[in-house]
């Protein structure tokens, strides 16, 4: 108990002196691709939930995205991503750390067994990250679109980028079926051994996704016909990954969970109706398109994350305010 509070003390302090100097908080993220950065070429729209988060923080947060496709927690530090981390974390800062979807899987260089591998590299993680002054915050993994009443193989999440659409209706109840096992309950059982905050975002995203049911829950992944958006011109089923209005959706809920989890965070939150970013870490990629969907007679808040934008043309009843955020620019 003692620990613990001595624990909390030591947040406090930390929080209150980074406060006091006035320098902004980095939240460093590390984790596989449903966390990570995409590519925005050719229209993309595939994005982890990691790369909108900026768009629900104020400018005093600066999202350091760092998760990167197709890694473990093994991986991870094998590969010397890790290290890249630890050596830019300054004191205050925080390091978000969710993987499970590769570590579960079975290639040697990246399998972590849950209670045993799994649970010492996030220890690693979690220790390590305090020995530089920075405050971890454990996440299980999101959960996969599975509502399959007979189990699909699937040993490699990143083969469903080579998916193409199909048509073909495969029998699906209405319960979503988990996929992670222990992997969604080890991280939960460090944070607790290491006093850590855990946000739970496999309760969170099974909510979700069961919310919508088998059929409206595909608008949060890759699926798509063919011919319905120029970069996938024969489509794709992914049942993994998510598409610009999943990673959007996804991260507005989990940042409502981490600010519960993590209430220091809660005064640099928002949640903007719309965010423009020309990099794709928006829900909108045109300042004009986002003006044009905003809804008629309802006072519209858009936040412009990044980019060189002119003016928007905005039609008489239409309520709308800008937040401009210091990397970007409207030119009027």
């Amino acid at each position: 108990m003692k620990k613990g509070l001595f624990f909390l003390l030591g947040i406090c302090i930390m929080l209150m002196m980074v406060s006091a100097t006035g320098k902004k908080t980095t939240i460093f993220m590390i984790g596989d691709s449903t966390m990570a950065n995409k590519s925005i070429g050719n229209g993309n729209p595939e994005r982890g939930w990691g790369m909108v988060l900026q768009g629900f923080f104020t400018d005093q947060i600066i999202v350091d995205n760092h998760a990167v496709n197709g890694r473990s927690s093994k991986s991870f530090i094998d590969e010397g991503r890790w290290q890249v981390v630890l050596d830019k974390i300054k004191p205050g800062d925080y390091v978000f750390i969710q993987f499970g979807h590769n570590d579960e899987k079975p290639k040697p260089d990246r399998h972590t067994d849950p209670g045993s591998t799994f649970d010492d590299n996030l220890r690693k993680f979690v220790n390590e990250t305090r020995q530089k002054g920075g405050l971890p915050v454990l996440f299980n993994a999101v959960v996969r679109r599975n509502f399959l009443l007979q189990e699909e193989l699937n040993d490699d999440d990143e083969k469903l980028r080579n998916t193409v659409y199909t048509g073909e209706k495969k029998k699906e109840g209405q319960v979503l079926v988990d996929t992670h096992g222990d992997y969604r309950i080890a991280p939960r059982n460090v944070a607790i051994e290491t006093h850590t905050p855990f946000v739970d975002a496999n309760k969170v995203t099974h909510e979700l996704e069961q919310g919508l049911g088998p059929e409206e829950s595909k608008r949060l992944h890759m699926w798509f016909k063919p011919g319905e958006i120029p970069a996938l011109p024969k489509g794709r089923e992914d049942n993994t990954h998510y598409c610009v209005y999943g990673a959007y959706k996804v991260a507005g809920l989990l940042v409502d969970e981490i600010v519960r989890q993590v209430p220091a965070l809660k005064k640099y939150v928002r949640h903007f109706d719309m965010v423009v970013s020309d990099d794709g870490k928006g829900n909108y990629m045109s300042l004009q398109e986002a003006v044009d969907d905003a809804p008629v007679g309802h006072k519209t808040i858009i936040r412009i994350l990044h980019g060189e934008w002119t003016f928007p043309s905005i039609p008489k009843n239409k309520k709308i305010k800008f937040s401009v955020s210091e990397n970007a620019r409207l030119n009027k």
